[in-house]
């Protein structure tokens, strides 16, 4: 009987295989990768803002409490953004004619809210409350990092569901007072995990219900 492959066929057939299995093997990797990426995630990249707001100076350099621009962060799901006369409360008296705030006091002068960007965009599916969070003792910083060191804001953290179910799973090394949660420098001697522990048990705090699916997806 004539041969119809030559002896190399099974050779190359294999070096074939390999090669697909390997490449869509790559492809996976590439594409784990990338969605873990900063480029993904949005992690420290900035967003261009009808006003170049430093936090570095606000909350950093003068000490302004987040709460005094974010007013709902304690008792709403939305921390908000300042309204005109929150900034103007201030500026009608500092840096009236700065170029770089003209869009502020045309806004005053319109009476049109300025159009800030969000920099920390969480998908149409995921459901989030500032106000819980806040009152279970979870500091700003855990998941907006140090913005008293930010002359543009950046996300700080990629806000994954793994980032957020690693805290879910075990809240009590990261909670702090509820007094204390607008702090950027808090400081405690005491052991994180036991103070954690104790406010967790004051603050109703039940880590058993917190991975359910529909804590965050309803």
């Amino acid at each position: 009987m004539a041969q119809i492959f030559s002896r190399a066929a099974d050779t190359w057939f294999r070096v074939a295989m390999l090669v697909i299995v390997g490449g869509l093997i790559g492809v996976f990797i590439v594409a784990m990768l990338l969605e873990r990426s900063d480029y993904q995630t949005g992690r420290g990249w900035t967003v261009d803002q009808p006003v170049p707001f430093s936090h570095q100076h606000h909350a950093g350099a003068l000490q302004i409490d987040c709460r005094y621009c974010h007013a709902g962060v304690e008792r709403s799901a939305r921390a908000g953004f300042p309204p005109t006369h929150t900034c103007m409360s201030c500026h009608s008296q500092l840096w009236t004619q700065a170029e770089m705030l003209a869009p502020v006091r045309r806004s005053l002068e319109e009476d049109r809210p300025l159009r800030w960007n969000r920099v920390i965009k969480l998908p149409d599916y995921v459901y989030f409350q500032h106000d819980v969070h806040v009152q279970s003792g979870v500091g700003c910083v855990s998941c907006h990092g140090q913005v008293d060191t930010m002359p543009l804001l950046h996300k700080a953290e990629p806000l994954s569901m793994s980032f957020c179910l690693e805290c879910h799973r075990d809240p009590a090394p990261r909670l702090q007072p509820r007094e204390t949660v607008a702090d950027m420098a808090w400081h405690t001697d005491e052991d994180r995990r036991h103070l954690g522990e104790r406010l967790m048990r004051e603050y109703r705090v039940d880590p058993a219900g917190l991975t359910s699916c529909s804590v965050c997806h309803r």
